[in-house]
């Protein structure tokens, strides 16, 4: 079973092949038999996942249940679980047990859909090989000596690992695809304001977004399809009609114009990689769609103007963990200052502190307009950039990272080298766009990926995309070696 798609499972439960307490018994049974290996799941709720599924088969028993009823999910450890710690990955929150769901999490329980448990990840997602979690680090089940990319590599693992057969993450400067991509399945990162941040503890509002990673694009738009609400709480997300994902899959993808941007395929490129992408760009052209070479001349910029816009969120973000009404708390302080700065010393790892000194020196006074006023300006002219194109192409296909899974430490000593694992993926989140993964290729024996952002709101073009690219391709159906 667990080498069904989502799409298998869903027609398996409803022809009553078999029950979703026998599906979830299988996955928890995956997770406790091969989790050491991979450290992607850091808390396995099984009593409740097992209520949840006897509850999903007595729906699905009367005959008008929810489509994802039954099936089993991860949920990244970045989402309020009522009741279920939620720790996002850090020592400061090792012992916080939310009072609520967020609005993704309650989507997905009103839907039947059974929560095994929470995933691994980035400390407070900040981090692009999934080293800087409190728990341990993520391994690749491609090569378990190789990162899994970040900061969502807990769900991408997971995945990968047939641990479940989907998982929640978020996605602040390509924390879905770019652990999509090195682990070799699909991962999508929906408009800025299209899935709800209630509930979601915040590392930078202006660019986090909810999204769903699996192993195809169909598994990707029937998740999509329930996470997408709008939220009154929520006072970024979108009051839009949620289409249905699924209906647009199958169209051709004859007349297509794709955008081919050239400053993606210039120095720092694998070679390797470059030629997996460019394999697929033919793919995609035999299949009817059209390739334009296009300019985006201010991607050079994206790394720069995230790394000081993120942070600069992420230093007002994380303001409120300081030890007073939960989290980590330093033992026998002696004062209120002590208590602070004890507190988040020792509740936050390295990685967080470096960027919350980042931001706080970016928020200072007299460098306020230098550097975050200055991003942001130029956070404008990336946006243009790609308004500008969508003005003659229907969608934008480049490589979703610079390599495959490197190992772990090869760039724990350069924070900037590991910045630059993002250099394809960030400017998305700075503009606000859709964008997905899909594996393409292998090179040196690890997956790499192909990403196609979309304009504003067209998830649905991206997700018929990908699916007519995964039709005549099959690296989506590829296992690390020992799966079976």
């Amino acid at each position: 079973m667990h080498n069904y798609t989502i799409a298998e499972l869903v027609k398996g439960l409803q022809s009553k092949q078999f029950s979703s307490v026998e599906l979830t018994q299988h996955f928890l049974s995956r997770i406790s038999q091969f989790n050491d290996q991979y450290n992607a799941v850091i808390t396995v709720t099984a009593d409740q996942a097992l209520q949840a599924a006897q509850l999903a088969d007595q729906r699905l028993a009367m005959g008008s249940a929810p489509a994802l009823c039954g099936v089993p999910l991860l949920h990244k450890d970045i989402f309020c679980t009522k009741g279920v710690r939620t720790s996002c990955g850090s020592k400061m929150l090792d012992n916080f047990i939310p009072p609520y769901n967020a609005t993704v999490v309650e989507n997905f329980e009103q839907a039947g859909v059974v929560m095994l448990g929470k995933t691994n990840m980035d400390e407070f997602a900040m981090g692009s090989s999934n080293e800087t979690s409190f728990y341990g680090p993520v391994k690749n089940p491609w090569a378990t000596d190789c990162v899994p990319g970040g900061s969502s590599g807990g769900s991408a693992a997971a995945v990968a690992g047939r641990l479940a057969p989907g998982a929640t993450a978020t996605d602040t400067g390509g924390s879905i695809r770019q652990p999509a991509a090195l682990c070799g399945i699909s991962g999508l990162k929906p408009t800025y304001g299209r899935v709800s941040r209630w509930g979601m503890i915040a590392f930078a509002s202006s660019l986090d977004q909810a999204g769903p990673m699996a192993r195809t694009a169909e598994d990707c738009a029937l998740l999509l399809n329930c996470m997408a609400s709008f939220d009154d709480k929520d006072s970024t997300c979108v009051d839009r009609d949620v289409p249905d994902y699924s209906a647009s899959l199958n169209k051709t993808v004859k007349g297509l114009r794709i955008g081919v941007p050239k400053e993606y395929f210039s120095e720092g490129l694998h070679p390797g990689t470059e030629a997996a992408v460019k394999k697929a760009l033919a793919d995609l052209e035999a299949q009817g769609a059209e390739l334009v070479e296009i300019s985006l001349p201010n991607s050079d910029l994206s790394v720069p103007a995230y790394y000081v816009i993120a942070p600069a969120e992420a230093s007002a973000n994380l303001s409120r963990f300081d030890g007073v009404k939960y989290g980590y708390r330093c033992e026998n302080p002696k004062d209120l200052q002590d208590m602070y700065c004890r507190t988040r010393s020792e509740g936050f790892g390295e990685e967080v502190q470096r960027r919350i000194l980042i931001g706080t020196y970016c928020l200072s006074a007299g460098y306020y307009d230098a550097y975050y006023g200055k991003a942001q300006q130029v956070r404008k002219l990336i946006e243009q950039d790609f308004v500008n194109a969508f003005k003659d192409v229907d969608l934008i296909v480049g490589p979703t990272c610079p390599s495959p899974a490197f190992k772990f430490g090869s760039k724990g000593d350069d924070p900037v080298a590991m910045y630059l694992e993002d250099i394809y993926t960030i400017a998305t989140n700075l503009a606000g766009l859709p964008g997905m993964s899909v594996p393409c290729g292998m090179v040196e024996g690890k997956p790499v990926g192909l990403q196609i952002i979309g304009n504003y709101f067209d998830e649905a073009r991206m997700l018929n995309l990908a699916h007519q690219f995964q039709q005549v391709t099959d690296w989506h159906t590829q296992a690390p070696e020992g799966i079976s």
